[in-house]
């Protein structure tokens, strides 16, 4: 493993992203009342729009950090070719993550305060500053509920480990972001026929 700077930023950046494709679409579909009352409009695009904004935003900071393992280390392990990869299947998971979350915005208005508090909490609930070995045995099963355990402890595969240490991460994290896609769509598609007359 690489040192404890990137321990935290392979499992603090991929978070952020996350953090703010989720406050983005929190308020993307009540922002843009106008474009959605067209009918014409495909609404759609609109959470998968900031997904794609906060994912630039990461990857900007993922090059800043291999930029600093390059300084620091003179060279980069082979997993970082897997880094495409990883932000391809968590951008399936952000986006069905925000699609459930723009639409139940629109009837919960209240829902952006939730998702600011669990901006705050949510780093501290997943390996990301801190080894799954510090967490006491009774709470350490907290970790594996949490489907973003998941996700950091793959990009720290790929950024820290320079190898595979979490192979069983990489399968429920590809299942869970394919399966959260499907039913956020589902739900954004049911849903949608009504933003019309909420807003």
């Amino acid at each position: 493993p690489l040192d404890y700077t990137t321990y935290l930023l392979a499992g603090v950046i991929p978070w952020l992203g996350f953090q703010d494709a989720l406050a983005k679409s929190s308020t993307v579909i009540l922002g843009n009342a106008n474009l959605v009352k067209q009918v014409i409009f495909p609404v759609e695009i609109l959470p998968v729009k900031g997904v794609i904004a906060s994912l630039a935003g990461q990857a900007i900071l993922t090059l800043l950090l291999v930029v600093y393992v390059l300084a620091v280390h003179r060279t980069l392990p082979w997993t970082y070719a897997l880094t495409p990869l990883l932000i391809l299947i968590q951008a399936g998971m952000m986006i069905g993550v925000c699609y459930v979350v723009s639409a139940i915005s629109v009837f919960f208005r209240d829902i952006k305060d939730f998702v600011q508090a669990f901006a705050t909490v949510g780093l501290y609930l997943m390996p990301a500053l801190y080894l799954p070995e510090f967490v006491p045995g009774v709470f350490r099963p907290l970790l594996y509920l949490n489907p973003l355990s998941y996700l950091v402890w793959c990009y720290q595969d790929a950024l820290y480990f320079g190898r595979i240490a979490h192979p069983y991460a990489w399968v429920v994290l590809i299942v869970f972001s394919l399966v959260v896609l499907r039913l956020g769509s589902h739900v954004f598609q049911r849903l949608k026929t009504v933003f019309g007359n909420m807003l």
